[in-house]
């Protein structure tokens, strides 16, 4: 894959940065943790502009962002909450857990959002819930150009400063990623077997 990338970014400069980075946000298998170490060693080596190569990974992540926002706008709380009833155990959420989440986003859910685009895999869907409660867009778009500037800054010159050694940084990073995973897996798992524990049958029909 770095052959791939590499070759895309040589072909098609910073748009393609821009575009790799929104195809990262929208389908996860294609990482960052790739793409911006690479791009940054482009940078160091004076094929490109490193601010440069900072807003265009930033501005592509950030439409990623705004793509699963809008998803999940589109998906609503009323659409949820229905198929919360009709299939509450595989989504393992009830339509009044659906109700408190929101609550909760609509406190907290800037920095819940600024430190989920900090995260691999999290940073992917972190924007859903916020569509789903109906965050402002600019507050969304505030916290989210924080959190993705810092971790396309972060890897960009992870990769500037390792120079031909970038490749590294998918190796520090993947092992995180993994780990993410398989503790989400493992508390989905959890959630859709304790669900009749916490929504007894009765109570999720109302």
């Amino acid at each position: 894959m770095f052959d791939w990338i590499s070759g895309f970014i040589d072909t098609v400069g910073l748009v393609g940065i821009a575009l790799l980075m929104f195809v990262e946000n929208v389908f996860p298998p294609i990482p960052s943790e790739l793409i911006m170490p690479l791009a940054g060693f482009n940078a160091a080596n004076g094929d490109q502009n490193l601010v440069a190569v900072i807003i265009a990974g930033s501005t592509g992540s950030l439409a990623g962002a705004v793509f699963w926002y809008w998803v999940g706008m589109r998906i609503g709380t009323d659409r949820l909450k229905r198929l919360a009833r009709r299939h509450g155990r595989w989504l393992t959420i009830s339509p009044d857990e659906i109700d408190q989440s929101n609550a909760w986003f609509k406190r907290h859910g800037g920095l819940a959002v600024m430190i989920g685009r900090l995260i691999p895999t999290v940073r992917t869907f972190i924007s859903v819930p916020a569509g789903v409660s109906e965050m402002s867009f600019a507050k969304f778009l505030a916290y989210s150009t924080v959190g993705t500037v810092v971790w396309t800054s972060f890897l960009t010159l992870a990769g500037y400063w390792l120079q031909s050694q970038y490749e590294k940084v998918s190796t520090w990073i993947n092992p995180i990623s993994t780990g993410i995973v398989v503790l989400i897996l493992g508390w989905y798992l959890w959630r859709v077997a304790t669900y009749r524990r916490r929504v007894p049958k009765e109570h999720d029909r109302h």
